[in-house]
């Protein structure tokens, strides 16, 4: 698992498996298909193992990156309208994401919202979907016992897998609307 620091991974079943027996556990992937600039978002929720709850879409104009981000939006939105307050685990298998949420948040926040420049040269302090990074950082400051967690994906990961095919059925649904 490299990439991701230690203290944003829970501790995994000898499988290599997230242990999602007890507990929320929700799953998000987003994908993004270049040729048709349609992009597809999901989550799936599971309370002790069991599916409690999903959702998914898409949109004509996205990224990878936008989609990804988007899921965990969504997800931690459902989170407080469903089970406001719950302690739960947010699964991505996003470095971005996931360590734009724990790590790199905080200090663009602390940044007005743009890149820290360090060596004072002069260089886009942009960040890239800043509008989503203040969404996800309004909701998750309402609900601090949300964790936002890495997974390996396409590894056999059921909650993953299954967001993974709930993503793609959100792109595809921008192509039939």
């Amino acid at each position: 698992m490299t990439g991701i620091s230690d203290e944003i991974r829970p501790t995994e079943t000898t499988s290599g498996i997230p242990e999602t027996g007890h507990g929320l556990h929700l799953f998000v992937d987003g994908c993004f298909e270049p040729r048709s600039g349609h992009g597809g978002w999901a989550f799936i929720a599971y309370r002790d193992g069991v599916e409690i709850g999903t959702g998914f879409g898409g949109v004509e104009n996205g990224a990878n990156n936008t989609m990804e981000l988007t899921a965990v939006l969504e997800a931690v939105i459902w989170i407080s309208r469903t089970v406001p307050g719950t302690a739960a685990i947010i699964w991505s298998d996003s470095v971005y994401t996931v360590e734009g949420c724990n790590i790199w948040r905080p200090i663009w926040k602390n940044n007005g919202w743009k890149k820290s420049n360090p060596n004072g040269r002069a260089r886009n302090r942009t960040i890239s979907d800043a509008k989503l990074w203040k969404a996800l950082d309004i909701v998750l400051s309402r609900n601090p016992s949300i964790t936002i967690a890495w997974c390996k994906g396409h590894s056999g990961i059921e909650g993953n897998e299954r967001a993974d095919e709930l993503s793609d059925q959100g792109r595809r649904s921008i192509r039939r609307a």
